[in-house]
């Protein structure tokens, strides 16, 4: 496995130089910054990418108004406590996009979120506290805990958020393959368990952020798909 600074070049050498490649790596929210975050923005996230997910990102982000407004600006207390007859509204509603399942997964992340809150004072206190050498831990919880918020969709909301992450997109993967971490897009306990040893491990080398690594290793291999982007 190369060492960070090995695929920082590769990377640097991609993209026009160390000054350019720093201007594209993305950084993540200080703490504070994140533990400050309100649950209602952490649900908001989490139901933008449950959408998103197979679904046009553009269609999404024009109706992301009506969302935000059909959802009561997704309050956890007050999503979690929808009934038979707000489902109704919400699948007669035009300004959405009017999928049962994903609808339902929202009610149901409300109903997590409100717990956590409960354990933790809040959502982003929860997910900020997580230690990074356990990330694939955080991304579990999430997909245990929440619904619909496994694989990609609980990267990119960790992501989106400014939470240190790494999502593992096509040319991630396509490094980690690259760099004999795994042999294969990594789903099983054991591989993510090797791509959670070899971010610590570059970690440790760089002193930089799960979403730095993350950003650096997308750049040395392909374009960058959308989940990547800066």
């Amino acid at each position: 496995m190369r060492s960070f600074d090995q695929i920082y070049d590769i990377a640097a050498s991609r993209k026009g130089g160390a000054a350019a490649l720093e201007t594209i790596i993305a950084r993540p929210l200080p703490t504070a910054d994140l533990v400050a975050i309100g649950d209602d923005r952490w649900l908001s996230a989490m139901a933008r990418a449950i959408f998103q997910a197979g679904f046009s990102w553009k269609v999404i982000d024009a109706k992301w108004d009506g969302f935000e407004s059909a959802f009561d600006g997704f309050r956890p207390g007050r999503v979690a406590n929808y009934g038979p007859d707000d489902l109704d509204r919400l699948l007669a509603d035009r300004g959405i996009v009017r999928n049962g399942p994903k609808i339902s997964a929202v009610i149901e992340n409300a109903v997590w979120l409100t717990d956590l809150a409960a354990t933790h004072g809040s959502a982003g206190r929860c997910f900020a506290g997580w230690d990074d050498d356990d990330y694939i831990g955080l991304l579990d919880l999430l997909k245990s805990g929440g619904s619909r918020l496994g694989g990609n969709t609980g990267q990119r909301v960790l992501r989106n958020m400014g939470r240190s992450s790494f999502i593992l997109s096509t040319d991630v993967v396509a490094r980690l393959i690259a760099e004999g971490v795994v042999d294969k897009d990594p789903k099983s306990k054991s591989d993510m368990k090797r791509v959670q040893a070899a971010f610590n491990e570059w970690r440790a080398q760089s002193g930089r952020s799960l979403t730095e690594i993350s950003r650096v290793l997308a750049m040395s291999t392909g374009a960058q798909p959308p989940d990547e982007h800066p």
